[in-house]
């Protein structure tokens, strides 16, 4: 397994697996995201691979979402910066990638972590996982979100999740339509890697062309939308009302509105 200390890559029997190796809770830096996107990439230029698996190294985490270190302080167009990778380049990396992918989540997934996982194909959950939008309670917005979850698990409740920043546990995930299936924690690389060694016995050329079709059908519109998305969020990061929610949470009180 290869890898630049937050991150591994792995292949075998046509299955290349990323793993977040950032402790303690996998927060998404640049270095790992850009180091996310490349193994991407990698996987899509191997010809010898079929299909991903996006999981952590860490146990009962997967990604708490963004290194707030990342807004405390900054400009709109530093936040911009990593933004565009994370809102954008990921998703282009995952619209072409030409191989299913699927995203093994153990643990807590926040946030950016939830952008994480929702990018890939298919969402296996471990019976440990959790999942949540908290960025409302920290003055932020989940603004992707706004983009897929209403058309994953309709409006009225999509609001309710994105706006209270409750987390909600594996088996809710999972009847909402926003995760495949749960599985035992034990179990969770097993059945990732089970449901990716059906996908690489296909043929990779009609798996190609069908991922394509299936993408330009289902992500054409929302795609459209995601600038929006990077636009909504920027402006919000900078204001006072997110920077205080910032700083509370890093002072560990409750923010003052």
């Amino acid at each position: 397994m290869s890898g630049a200390g937050n991150l591994h890559y792995a292949v075998s029997d046509r299955i290349a697996e990323i793993s977040l190796d950032r402790a303690p809770v996998n927060a998404l830096n640049l270095p790992l995201l850009e180091g996310l996107i490349e193994a991407l990439r990698r996987a899509a230029a191997d010809d010898s691979v079929r299909a991903v698996v996006l999981a952590s190294a860490l146990p009962r985490r997967f990604c708490a979402g963004l290194d707030l270190d990342l807004l405390r302080g900054k400009s709109g167009s530093e936040v911009r910066r990593f933004l565009d990778k994370l809102y954008l380049e990921l998703a282009d990396v995952q619209y072409n990638l030409g191989k299913p992918s699927i995203a093994a989540v153990g643990g807590a997934a926040r946030g950016g972590g939830m952008t994480l996982a929702i990018s890939c194909d298919v969402l296996l959950a471990g019976e440990s996982a959790t999942f949540g939008y908290p960025e409302i309670d920290l003055g932020l917005v989940p603004a992707i979100h706004f983009v897929h979850l209403p058309r994953i698990v309709g409006r009225h409740r999509a609001f309710e999740l994105l706006f209270s920043g409750r987390s909600f546990a594996a088996d809710e995930a999972a009847k909402l339509g926003l995760v495949s299936r749960v599985v035992s924690d034990a179990q969770l690389r097993d059945a990732a890697f089970s449901l990716a060694k059906i996908f690489a016995g296909k043929s990779p050329s009609a798996l190609r062309l069908a991922r394509a079709a299936f993408m330009r059908a289902n992500d054409l519109e929302s795609r459209r939308s995601v600038g929006d998305a990077v636009e909504l969020f920027c402006n919000v990061a900078t204001t006072d009302a997110a920077q205080e929610g910032l700083r509370a949470f890093q002072e560990k009180r409750p923010p003052r509105w």
